[in-house]
């Protein structure tokens, strides 16, 4: 599935038009872009997406993730993905929140995070590819070695931080259940 990464409401509706993205993902520094109020903004996005919306927590602290994760899903309902980034917080923050609300664990860049991302619960885990290429040395190897770890459990594979058509490509070729990208 291909995600389109955004909180501009008119880019939103143009490319759900399109017919293929399945839902959107946004973090603070688009919602920061948008003329909209975050709570507009994710109202209106939630309305259009054909699917899960992602919201990333920006809260700092173990009560403020909770809180913060409680509002917004309230301000988005039963399409909501929180994005908690992979640190030791936000794994217990993950634990906490994963069996009320779906979880991504965000900013994955060892097979290992990956399996504490599935132990918490996490409905995703999230590798950004080409960032991790140019810090690693290999994002599709990267998630070539999740889908290795995860391939028992029920968390599934993000492709993040997509930067080609051939990128998008070939993460889509590894042995997961679902393939998911967002460009």
């Amino acid at each position: 599935m291909i995600y389109l990464d955004s909180a501009l409401v008119e880019e939103a509706k143009e490319a759900v038009a399109m017919g293929w993205v399945k839902g959107i993902t946004t973090n603070p520094t688009l919602l920061n872009k948008s003329e909209l109020s975050p709570e507009d903004c994710l109202q209106q996005l939630a309305a259009i997406s054909p699917g899960e919306l992602y919201y990333q927590l920006c809260a700092t602290d173990f009560a403020g993730m909770v809180t913060e994760a409680q509002q917004a899903a309230e301000i988005i309902g039963d399409k909501i993905v929180l994005k908690i980034p992979a640190t030791e917080l936000g794994f217990k923050v993950t634990a906490h929140l994963s069996p009320k609300i779906a979880c991504s664990v965000t900013a994955i860049y060892s097979p290992a995070q990956a399996a504490i991302a599935a132990q918490a619960g996490a409905k995703y885990a999230i590798a950004y590819v080409n960032r991790a290429t140019r810090l690693l040395g290999d994002g599709l190897g990267l998630v070539r070695n999740m889908s290795q770890v995860l391939q028992n459990s029920k968390t599934e594979i993000l492709a993040a931080s997509i930067k080609s058509p051939e990128e998008a490509a070939a993460t889509l070729k590894f042995p997961l259940r679902t393939s998911k990208c967002n460009t």
